[in-house]
């Protein structure tokens, strides 16, 4: 590939990047609680909407969270000890614990993210995860296993920069900024830029850069995608793409349920036996020329009404506010079962037995198995792009079949985990088995079973003592005798 082939590349994988950006933003909002006042009427939203600027009831947040909390790889396993403690040490000393951990909200939310493996100067791993809004993979139309090129696009105060991952070859382009940069606000604020432009791109040069393009020394893409909920379609889904509708739909009730009570609140006066009030009209020089009726919606605001000629008021009811919250409680048990989300992780209800809140938990648990098994693959991956920084071509083979060991997302007390172990126990179960089945990780489990081998060594080592020394007393016994 030459430099123009690069740079054609370049921008039709930027186009698409560019073109997912507002997708991202918007599903990112909701997931802080940043919503829009949508589906009211413009009459409404003229009269009422600048009055609930800011306000947001947000069901998003809780729905991404209770699955993430549920998903954390806690190890290595079917690779030799060695190697998977080697792995998993790498893994640590990128801070991948934490990274996945950000990585995991994001994908859930913002329906995928990446990882780029890459080496340093000792040829040691460097592992990073990647936001979707500057990170794309081209694959290959016709099996899109196959990753043909990645970018990652990304900007500072002044320039734009691009990286351009082959098989073969990293090439590294920037160009100035377009959009302008407040000072004021966050770093990660400044290094969003949502401009399409095409052009522009000139060669960039790293420090310790001795050529350009730079070459592959992994033969292989770098960049793995982590989806959620990926389909035969290509595209993955967000766990709250349903639930933002809906989130807007809860925090318009809400806005009615407020208005409604401050009317409630107040009360409500009516003049009888007389013309509605007018407003003198003045001319320049103040004197009285005409007159016009006094606004409505100060009357409205004002909970004022004139009745005239002989017209009478029977009862003026307050407001009932409850046909709202049971619309909005609605609404989130429509959620809950659209997400599968526990409904009393969203609505506190304490009438409900425990037996049936731990039925709840159940489509909870299998959703984030769904999450582990579309994951794993790419976890795999990525062991295997870091057997290949490492150089070790049989280890790389090897990860293809390893197994990620994840934190069991079934959230069980003690008392029931400690019940099913002891029951497995007894049908057989090994203790390192048990172990694994507890929770704990390949390294702890490693920890534990040395433990548990110099107890039995020290065991051992007091019984030989013992054998030992009984005779010994046995004679001296006799002898005092």
């Amino acid at each position: 590939m030459d430099a123009t082939a690069a740079v054609a590349l370049v921008n039709r994988i930027y186009a698409r990047l560019v073109g997912r950006r507002p997708d991202v933003s918007r599903a990112e909002d909701y997931y802080e609680g940043k919503h829009p006042l949508n589906f009211a009427t413009k009459e409404w939203q003229e009269a009422n909407a600048a009055r609930y600027k800011g306000f947001s009831d947000n069901w998003c947040g809780p729905v991404v969270n209770a699955e993430a909390e549920r998903l954390q790889p806690i190890g290595i396993t079917n690779l030799p000890k060695r190697a998977a403690k080697q792995l998993w040490d790498a893994l640590q000393m990128n801070e991948f614990d934490m990274q996945f951990s950000q990585g995991v909200v994001t994908t859930l939310t913002a329906k995928r993210s990446y990882i780029i493996v890459w080496g340093d100067r000792d040829g040691q791993p460097v592992v990073t995860v990647e936001h979707p809004a500057f990170m794309e993979i081209e694959y290959d139309f016709e099996n899109p296993r196959i990753r043909k090129a990645a970018l990652k696009s990304w900007v500072d105060d002044a320039n734009e920069y691009a990286t351009l991952y082959t098989a073969d070859e990293i090439w590294k382009f920037q160009r100035s900024r377009i959009s302008t940069v407040d000072p004021h606000k966050s770093e990660a604020i400044q290094g969003r830029d949502e401009a399409l432009w095409e052009g522009g791109w000139e060669p960039r040069e790293g420090t310790g850069d001795d050529e350009w393009p730079i070459p592959n020394v992994l033969g292989e893409v770098p960049v793995v995608e982590i989806p959620n909920r990926p389909t035969l379609k290509g595209d993955p889904i967000s766990e709250i793409q349903g639930v933002m509708p809906m989130q807007d739909a809860i925090n318009l009730l809400w806005a009615y349920l407020f208005l409604a009570a401050d009317y409630a609140s107040m009360k409500a006066r009516v003049v009888t036996g007389t013309e509605s009030p007018k407003v003198p009209i003045l001319d320049k020089d103040g004197q009285v020329i005409g007159s016009r009726p006094l606004d409505l919606k100060d009357f409205a605001e004002k909970r004022i009404a004139f009745l005239q000629g002989d017209a009478k008021i029977d009862q003026w009811d307050a407001a009932d506010l409850d046909p709202f919250t049971k619309v909005i409680e609605t609404s989130v048990g429509h959620i809950a079962a659209q997400t599968r989300t526990p409904q009393h992780y969203l609505v506190s209800n304490s009438e409900r037995p425990a037996a049936a809140l731990e039925a709840q938990e159940i489509g909870l648990t299998k959703k984030a198995g769904s999450f582990i098994t579309f994951t794993n693959p790419g976890l795999r991956e990525v062991l295997r792009l870091m057997a290949l920084v490492k150089g070790d071509t049989k280890l790389a083979q090897q990860c293809r079949l390893a197994t990620i060991a994840w934190a069991d997302p079934e959230v069980r007390s003690e008392a029931q985990l400690a019940d099913a172990l002891l029951k497995k126990k007894q049908i057989g179960y090994p203790l390192e088995k048990l172990l694994e089945l507890d929770g704990n990780s390949p390294t702890e489990i490693a920890r534990i079973m040395a433990m548990v081998n110099a107890e039995q060594q020290q065991l051992i080592g007091f019984g030989v003592q013992s054998a030992i020394e009984a005779p010994d007393e046995a004679a001296d016994d006799a002898n005092a005798a």
